[in-house]
């Protein structure tokens, strides 16, 4: 099988693409390699790709916001199937840079849509987000849940995505799966995340930020199991058979949450990367920011029904795999 991966060279992308190289598909991976965080750390990445598949994947740099820049860029590649990760990523960044959102996030993932009508593609898997459930204080989350009160700009794009898909699947029949991650960590990680920014604190006996003065509760999965998943998705399209799918749709558009189905609170994560570190961090409390949301707690069943998927690693055990990756990448 031939896989379009948008955002190749990111966390969640450039993983998905590994293991879909592993099993021996070939990958066309496109990615804009911006500077909302260090491009070295992408280009790393795919080099890992490069030396893994060797002729089998194939990278394109190119900003799929730009439908002209992007038709060019896949003229005369060939693929049956999308998995479409690419995004401006970030909550606390949509408020400061609103129209990188607007422009990623809504227009980038048109053109993707219509990347999937044009070529016919067989599934189209696309990245939503766990922030869409926004200002939601019933746990778990569920994708049956309303989520029109999104508490930032990005749920708000992500929320706007899954409205353009289940558009595109009920007028053209594009057969398409959502999936709203739930704070995904792990080897080869984002700098602008939690664990990266507190392992990097601690290693350079910084203090770190702990928002919500401490109470805060994540749902944290690890990087494997989101792979897992996505690959699941991609390896069922949804069928257009008029049933009801999960997130309430008749057309072939399902939403799932992809989480580990467990709320851990933060301090608990935090005692985990001290211990991975070897060092106690400094904690300086401070309260909420705006667009955060204090509790999220994935309910997977519908995922769990479907397609038979089950997280298997608790932070106990991801938490540590992180923080070594961390140090083998930065030589500590």
């Amino acid at each position: 099988m031939r896989v379009l991966v948008t955002g190749a060279a990111g966390f969640i992308g450039s993983t998905v693409s590994l293991r879909l190289l592993a099993r021996g598909d070939a990958v066309i991976g496109i990615d804009s390699l911006n500077d909302y965080y260090d491009p070295q750390l992408k280009r790393d990445r795919l080099a890992r790709l490069q030396e893994a598949g060797g002729d089998r994947f194939t990278f394109v740099q190119v900003d799929f916001a730009d439908e002209v820049a992007l038709d060019a860029a896949l003229d005369g590649e060939e693929f049956e199937r999308i998995i479409h990760l690419g995004a401006q990523a970030g909550v606390r960044y949509s408020i400061e840079n609103p129209r990188a959102y607007l422009r990623s996030n809504l227009a980038g993932h048109l053109n993707l849509l219509e990347v999937g009508r044009h070529r016919r593609v067989d599934n189209l898997v696309y990245a939503s987000s766990s922030s869409v459930y926004g200002g939601n204080d019933t746990l778990p989350f569920r994708v049956e849940d309303r989520v029109d009160q999104p508490l930032s700009l990005y749920a708000a794009t992500k929320k706007a995505d899954e409205l353009m898909s289940e558009t595109y699947a009920h007028l053209y029949r594009l057969p398409q799966t959502g999936l709203r991650f739930f704070t995904v960590y792990g080897p080869w990680g984002r700098p602008d995340m939690a664990m990266w920014l507190f392992a990097k604190a601690i290693f350079e006996g910084r203090p770190i930020n702990v928002f919500g003065e401490g109470q805060m509760r994540r749902d944290f999965t690890y990087i494997d199991d989101i792979v897992s998943g996505i690959v699941a998705c991609l390896d069922n399209p949804p069928p257009d058979d008029g049933a009801v799918k999960a997130g309430g749709s008749v057309s072939p558009h399902r939403l799932y949450n992809i989480g580990n189905n467990r709320s851990e609170e933060l301090g608990h994560m935090i005692s985990l990367i001290e211990e991975a570190c070897g060092r106690p961090a400094q904690r300086r409390l401070l309260p909420m920011q705006p667009g955060d949301v204090r509790d999220t707690f994935a309910d997977i069943s519908a995922i769990q029904r479907d397609l038979g998927y089950a997280p298997t690693t608790t932070i106990a055990e991801g938490v540590p795999k992180f923080v070594q990756w961390y140090r083998e990448y930065h030589g500590l």
